[in-house]
């Protein structure tokens, strides 16, 4: 059986891919660049704004979950405990459409976490009788 090539020829030929800029045409190369960092472009965050960014997104999912949470004990009362399965809609304020929260999950998840909560999260949830609330199977 005969071979189109010798299995030493495609060696350079694999070499000369991989070179950076060598398989691309000048277009495409200045297209490869193009990608590259730019001042008009926005900087990867640091350490610092992520973790801030991350703190503010915590920080509104528990708010959510307050809300329905808030809900759940005006139409319900203290004494009834959320199923973990509940779900409760809520409407978040610059939102068009109301949002789904899962209270259950999120009672279940709060109460798992606890150690992690600020003062001022465990006041309100206490406030809301959170300390008595029992997630149902």
């Amino acid at each position: 059986m005969l071979l189109p090539f010798a299995p030493d020829d495609r060696l350079p030929e694999q070499q000369r891919t991989r070179a950076p800029g060598r398989s691309f045409s000048p277009s495409s190369r200045s297209g490869c660049r193009s990608w590259a960092y730019s001042p008009t472009r926005p900087r990867p965050l640091s350490r610092q704004q992520c973790l801030r960014r991350r703190a503010r997104a915590a920080q509104a999912a528990f708010q959510r979950g307050l809300t329905a949470l808030t809900q759940w004990v005006e139409r319900e009362g203290t004494h009834r405990p959320v199923p973990r399965g509940h779900s409760e809609e809520i409407t978040v304020n610059g939102e068009a459409e109301p949002v789904i929260v899962k209270l259950g999950v999120w009672i279940s998840n709060t109460k798992s976490r606890r150690d992690r909560l600020d003062t001022a999260q465990l006041d309100a949830l206490s406030a809301l009788g959170m300390d008595r609330a029992k997630v149902s199977a």
